[in-house]
């Protein structure tokens, strides 16, 4: 979980560099962010399957040595192309792992403490993504910027041994398990998840013609999903899993925090930097207090949880992140610094206890035959939201904000932009607050 998370978070701030690297525009570069989210994105439900058909262990050790050969073959690729692709490679790894991590832990965790395991998990997740930025600082300032995927190689190789050594040998697939792997609706979801991802990221946040055509793409591709996978004897996600409202419930919980979380690291920059007079450096760290407070969070959460239980605990820590976005929509930006991390501390805490419960919630109760998938589809909506945030609330603030150009925007304007953004943010919390007393009363 560490490692999938520090290969997202240190490639963002190596783009300058790699830029001036290849001699290439910022379009291009992003494509190296972007082709390592869009493989996470689209196999991560798949790579949740097959673990659960051809045993989970192998399949982990095996993403693994994928991420980590291909973190090998980015830090010595002569060419950006290849640079692209070795990324791809390695997010088809990061899906691997992140998926069945979490399947694991119904295998290697009492059901007692499957709290802790995942609260533990965040922990390790909220590391990466905080370590990202200021490892990678410091090793492209040093060796140069090779190196931010070259430490992954080492840590890649510990992380194999120990995986090998501690993780339980698969059990044997029952005969009736062994029905097959659902080839066609496989490839429909990464087309259909992969047209949507594209949609919520190509042009930066500006919807054209593209967007829309790649949405009715996504629309069609989810609608030709659920035919076969009706049919199929193995459907990769049976469609009977979306009648239980309390897994249904919890993936659109999931979908929707992760939308507003991602409001935080979309307009944070603009707002501190715009709005408060920040410089970058300044700006850096106040942004760190997130992933600093979800790090610390992520154990006693689930610790929390595993005392109150994981139903009444996602729901405080729903309560937890609308009460930070309501704050941040009435303060002023007289308040200064305190006035935005004060609120997003209680935010992340809310989210790290939402998360931990929420997870727990649904991986306790799941049969062992269907850890991978469920594990997958988890993933699979915080993944949706993160992109679906990125362009639709950084869509919502540069409305909000009513200028042409957010980048030179007056103060009052990022100000107000701001305060309208997390005002809607906090109705998407209610919502999903809702959701969750319906699924509590079903």
């Amino acid at each position: 979980m560490l490692l999938s998370s520090l290969g997202t978070s240190i490639a963002n701030v190596a783009l300058p560099a790699l830029a001036q690297a290849f001699n290439a525009s910022f379009q291009q570069v992003q494509w190296i962010v972007l082709a390592y989210l869009l493989a996470i994105t689209t196999l991560i439900v798949s790579a949740g399957r097959l673990g659960d058909l051809v045993g989970r262990r192998k399949l982990l050790l095996a993403g693994v040595f994928l991420f980590t050969a291909a973190s090998v073959l980015c830090g010595f690729t002569p060419t950006l192309c290849l640079l692209i692709a070795a990324r791809a490679a390695q997010g088809v790894g990061a899906a691997m792992m992140m998926a069945l991590t979490m399947a694991f832990v119904g295998e290697t965790v009492p059901k007692a403490r499957t709290g802790s395991a995942m609260g533990l998990l965040g922990t390790m997740s909220a590391i990466g993504t905080a370590l990202g930025p200021s490892l990678g600082g410091v090793l492209i300032a040093g060796p140069g910027w090779r190196t931010i995927f070259l430490v992954n190689a080492p840590l890649g190789i510990v992380t194999f041994v120990l995986a090998y050594r501690y993780l339980p040998v698969d059990r044997p697939i029952a005969k009736r398990e062994q029905a097959g792997f659902d080839s066609v609706g496989t490839l429909l979801l990464a087309l259909t998840l992969a047209a949507y991802a594209l949609a919520m990221t190509v042009g930066r946040g500006s919807f054209g013609p593209l967007n829309i055509a790649l949405l009715l793409a996504a629309a069609v591709g989810a609608g030709l999903f659920v035919l076969p996978g009706t049919r199929a004897s193995s459907p990769l996600i049976p469609v009977a899993m979306f009648r239980d409202p309390a897994l249904s419930g919890s993936l659109a919980m999931s979908a929707l925090v992760s939308t507003v979380m991602m409001a935080t690291l979309v307009i944070g920059p603009f707002y501190l930097s715009r709005a408060l007079g920040l410089d970058a450096a300044v700006v850096g760290i106040v942004l760190s207090v997130g992933p600093l407070v979800a790090a610390l969070t992520g154990v006693p959460s689930g610790r929390i949880v595993e005392r109150f239980g994981a139903q009444c605990m996602t729901v405080v820590g729903l309560i937890g992140i609308a009460a930070g976005c309501f704050i941040l929509s009435v303060l002023p930006a007289a308040f200064g610094i305190a006035g935005y991390v004060a609120p997003l501390a209680i935010m992340t805490a809310g989210y790290a206890l939402f998360q931990t419960a929420n997870n727990t919630a649904v991986m306790t109760g799941v049969r062992p035959g269907e850890r991978g998938v469920i594990s997958g589809m988890l993933n699979l909506s915080r993944n949706l939201g993160l992109v679906t945030g990125a362009s639709v609330m950084g869509a919502v603030f540069v409305f909000a904000s009513a200028v042409p150009d957010i980048t030179t925007a007056q103060p009052d304007a990022v100000a107000a932009g701001m305060r309208i953004t997390f005002a809607i943010a906090g109705v998407m919390i209610v919502f999903a607050l809702v959701i969750a007393s319906r699924s509590r009363a079903a």
